[in-house]
């Protein structure tokens, strides 16, 4: 896996956050109150915070390769959410009141032009706007491809108001210094932008892949199967995904993050188990053999690189299942013949994933598979009800079970109380393996 160490990587971050403060302790200027000094300094580490966001959130493996993107999406929305009160905590701080007399409009205390008056109050109020858009996203019927176009331009609009404010009404940005690390930051930021949107797609071009099959493999679930068209294939690690683009340019906005449920040993086709759930997914089954695609990725954090277990255990609610087929396959392939257990969920029988090759696996691995079922059918011998505490303890009664790795795809709410069932069974949080990417 790819990619700089956490810690090193948070020294980073922090580091550059607060850049200005530094730089601004050493220009010595007259002191002002204290609660003026906290003010500006809120607001330049908060702006510094902002414009590294683009970096954190772009998909750059250097920075999500060793950690997992969905942590680094986790950071990015606590991170989004703090610096949104530094800011909204700066203009109230001051302790020198704005005054603008009559006969001279729009000269103030502080020294802001109207200008930069505008720049900052309009900035504030669209990262305002966007918090509470990202928060309640789920809660509206608003398409993926809607979100992902509104985020990026509130994001560069909020970046470019804030620096053109900075820069217009800051006492320390006057000085040449904090003026050229204040562009320098937003040249980054911008740039990494327009990485992710133009330079990635221009290399998509280069290497197009088809789709080769698109087969039902369950109820309202569709296995899309992809192959380079005289490319090189992509390497991957079984488990990780990709943001996917079908039948449109690389270019479009219509990409979408699915698991590879294939595995390297497959390669050059590679595999995505796909469930009707939306815009875009409820038209999979209708994508034509031939279409091209384009591949954004590997991504993910969710594989045995790096990972030691005396067993493996899987547990997989529905679609969840499909990373968890690709590192299956790939242990199959490689002959491994550690103890592994599945557990896997599903609501209805019609919804249970590759039932077949799960059987066959278990014939020639060390599996035991466990169906768990919320709503079973007649004569049903399987589990009943959800994937709980009390299906954990029933078949994970392993010799030295702390010592296992355990993998957990599937819905936030069952990670969530898999994870916790899991520390109540004693297993340390370093041998749980998941990948979360909702988080309210």
């Amino acid at each position: 896996m790819r990619g700089l160490h956490p810690i090193p990587l948070l020294a980073l971050y922090f580091g550059i956050a607060v850049t200005p403060l530094a730089l601004a302790a050493v220009l010595d200027l007259p002191p002002r109150p204290l609660r003026d000094e906290l003010s500006s300094g809120l607001a330049m580490v908060a702006l510094a915070m902002l414009l590294m966001e683009f970096v954190l959130s772009g998909r750059f493996r250097a920075i999500s390769g060793r950690i997992g993107i969905d942590l680094t999406m986790r950071f990015h929305q606590l991170i989004s959410r703090s610096l949104l009160i530094f800011l909204l905590i700066h203009p109230v701080l001051y302790q020198t009141r704005l005054m603008v007399p009559r006969d001279a409009p729009g000269v103030l205390g502080l020294g802001l032009s109207g200008t930069s008056l505008l720049s900052g109050g309009l900035g504030l109020l669209l990262l305002l706007a966007m918090v509470i858009v990202a928060i309640f996203r789920d809660r509206s019927s608003d398409t993926y491809e809607g979100w992902r176009i509104v985020h990026g331009v509130l994001a560069i609009a909020i970046a470019v108001l804030g620096v053109h404010h900075t820069l217009e009404a800051g006492r320390y940005a006057a000085y040449p210094v904090l003026a050229a690390f204040w562009l320098v930051l937003v040249a980054v930021a911008l740039s990494s932008y327009g990485y992710v949107h133009v330079i990635t797609p221009l290399r998509q071009l280069r290497n197009p892949y088809r789709v080769v099959s698109v087969n039902p493999v369950a109820l309202k679930t569709w296995e899309i199967v992809v192959e380079p068209v005289g490319g090189l294939a992509m390497e991957f690690a079984a488990g990780q995904f990709v943001w996917l683009t079908v039948d449109r340019s690389p270019f479009a906005i219509t990409e979408h993050p699915f698991s590879i449920s294939s595995c390297p040993s497959d390669q050059p086709r590679v595999a995505f188990t796909i469930k009707e759930a939306g815009d875009f997914t409820n038209k999979i089954g209708r994508v034509s053999v031939g279409a091209r695609a384009y591949l954004d990725g590997p991504h993910g954090n969710f594989t045995l690189v790096g990972r030691e277990g005396a067993g493996i255990v899987f547990v997989a609610g529905g679609v969840g299942l499909a990373p968890i087929m690709g590192i299956l396959r790939q242990l199959r392939a490689q002959g491994d013949q550690r103890p592994m257990v599945l557990l896997y969920g599903n609501r209805v029988k019609e919804q249970i994933l590759y039932e077949a090759e799960l059987a066959d696996m278990e014939k020639s691995m060390k599996l035991a598979v466990h169906h768990v079922l919320s709503e079973p059918p007649p004569r049903w011998t399987g589990d009943v009800g959800q994937l709980d505490e009390r299906v954990l303890r029933r078949h994970l009664d392993l010799p030295d079970r702390k010592r296992w790795l355990y993998f957990v795809c599937g819905p936030t709410p069952m990670i969530d109380g898999i994870e916790r069932a899991l520390g109540k069974l004693g297993v340390p949080l370093r041998q749980i393996v998941s990948e979360k990417f909702k988080y309210d």
